[in-house]
């Protein structure tokens, strides 16, 4: 089983990369986020899980080992394959799913392509129990309000950024944003804008 692997990238799309490793090159189907800020050449480490199959082998990476074991969880849903589980960790962050399966809301799993209402009720009942309570949120540290946050999210998953990716790229510009920035949605959606760059604003859903 390889369970990690760490190289230089040689290639780069939108929903995977090729790592070199002991001069190999890897296929690895990676979430949204890592495929799009991966360059060639730079080095990259990643958490993977090989799914075995008669007509195939396949490597899928993550950031991190929650984000892996939040895929394996995933896996063991009925209905749930690889693609849909990737499809999910590229849409929602790993305390979005834990918030979504604690509320029972299978809302946001609707909203990945590929996972109908009923997988989606089946994501939260088998979860169930199986995944720790998201830590609560100190709001006296935020930055920027949650409904400013709530709403900058929801105007860039508008213009067809996976949730997670627009949540966290909100939440980071609302940190080195000004005070009247952050008082405003339409001020912070635009520093959270320039912060994405300008190649990937309306960039298609991952």
């Amino acid at each position: 089983m390889i369970s990690s692997l760490r190289g230089l990238v040689l290639h780069a799309s939108t929903d995977s990369v090729v790592i070199e490793v002991g001069g190999v090159g890897l296929s690895v189907a990676v979430p949204v986020d890592i495929a799009r800020s991966a360059h060639v050449g730079q080095t990259l480490a990643l958490h993977t899980s090989l799914i075995v199959r008669e007509d195939a082998l396949s490597l899928f990476g993550f950031s991190t080992r929650e984000e892996l074991e939040l895929f394996s969880l995933l896996l063991q849903v009925t209905g749930v394959g690889p693609k849909s589980a990737l499809g999910v960790l590229s849409q929602l962050s790993a305390e979005r799913i834990a918030e979504a399966v604690h509320a029972e809301d299978d809302a946001p799993f609707r909203k990945v392509s590929g996972i109908g209402p009923k997988t989606a009720k089946l994501i939260v009942l088998q979860l169930s129990g199986k995944i720790a309570p998201p830590a609560p949120r100190a709001t006296a540290t935020f930055s920027a309000s949650t409904d400013v946050l709530t709403q900058v999210t929801q105007a860039l998953v508008g213009l067809g950024w996976p949730e997670r990716v627009a949540a966290e790229a909100a939440t980071t510009a609302a940190d080195e944003a000004t005070d009247s920035d952050r008082a405003s949605v339409a001020a912070l959606l635009r520093v959270t804008l320039a912060a994405l760059g300008p190649a990937r604003q309306g960039g298609p859903r991952g």
